[in-house]
């Protein structure tokens, strides 16, 4: 693939382990955008930043329970479903290089599609306007109604040894009109968000797309009878006491592999050694607390107890009645 952006011709012909390789787009994206090179270099072509993201990538985990035939309808549905029916165009990547760790790459756009398939933008340009004391900020569209509503771009203008934002007409007013020393009005840092970037960027989004994947493997593996069930909440949120493992990736795994120590495969063996000295110390404390549940159990109510301690009390009381009235006769 040739990268427009800088001549670069990336060479993935070696790549080894990519099973599937298929691209899905909605329905306003250009048809040329099957082209995985064409997609990608009109992707960088709409950014202007040098530091732009180009785009999303969402990884996930595929079933080793079941085939490659059932791996393909169950990640177009998912894509289908969460990701190209929101507007994003999705190149997708089957890895099996290992049998036991098969996994999917999901490439996504950022960028909305208009009607006509054209990108939209990310942000808007949003003005730190003032009226009557209170500042509100305006996108350029906006400002045209808002002018009319007496709201004022504010500029920077120069007062005594400080720089200080000022509309116009108060820079008029106090007679500093030619002590502006910027060309740009006020703005806010990050500009307006586009409300559907905003959307895929948020949290809640991500969840729901966690909760996307959990739905579409379970049902997969329901519908290939297989008792096995992912859940997408941490063990925080699932009330399970034990410590997550980390992602290890294949670096990690090919240092053990030639017969060396991975700091990530490290952590992960002193993980699994804590959380079985975890599970053991519960079974031992289960144990213990179902002993003492039994030997509670063959002890004598409170009720007989003290029904007891009174009859002794009684018993006593009589006998010590009886020994003086016997003293007595």
């Amino acid at each position: 693939m040739e990268n427009e952006y800088d001549g670069v011709l990336h060479n993935y012909t070696r790549k080894r382990g990519i099973a599937h390789q298929e691209i899905m787009l909605p329905l306003n994206a250009p048809a040329e955008w099957q082209d995985r090179e064409k997609l990608w270099n009109d992707v960088e072509t709409a950014e202007k930043s040098a530091t732009s993201r180009l785009a999303r990538e969402f990884n996930a985990a595929l079933p080793v329970e079941l085939s490659m035939e059932e791996w393909i309808p169950m990640l177009r549905e998912f894509i289908q479903k969460n990701f190209v029916d929101l507007g994003m165009a999705a190149d997708f990547s089957i890895h099996n290089i290992d049998p036991n760790n098969p996994h999917v790459h999901i490439m996504l756009t950022l960028r909305p599609l208009d009607e006509k398939g054209k990108w939209q933008a990310k942000t808007q340009k949003e003005y730190l306007c003032v009226k009557d004391g209170v500042e509100h900020g305006f996108t350029a569209e906006e400002y045209k109604t808002a002018q009319n509503e007496g709201w004022e771009k504010q500029y920077l203008y120069k007062v005594g040894n400080k720089k200080v934002y000022k509309t116009p007409s108060a820079a008029e007013e106090q007679g500093i009109s030619n002590q502006r020393t910027s060309k740009y009005p006020k703005c806010t840092k990050y500009g307006r968000q586009n409300p559907i970037t905003e959307q895929w960027n948020s949290e809640e989004q991500l969840k729901l797309w966690r909760k996307g994947w959990e739905i579409a493997v379970n049902a997969a593996l329901e519908k290939a009878s297989r008792p096995e069930r992912v859940d997408c909440r941490s063990f925080k949120d699932r009330g399970i006491d034990e410590i997550p493992t980390i992602h290890e990736g294949t670096a990690a795994r090919m240092i053990e592999k030639r017969g060396g120590i991975s700091e990530l495969c490290e952590i992960n063996r002193q993980i699994r050694a804590s959380n079985n000295e975890l599970r053991r110390l519960k079974a031992q404390m289960k144990q213990i607390a179902d002993t003492v549940k039994t030997t509670v159990k063959k002890l004598p109510s409170i009720f007989e107890i003290a029904d007891s301690l009174e009859r002794l009390r009684f018993s006593l009381i009589t006998m010590a009645y009886i020994t003086v009235l016997s003293t007595l006769w």
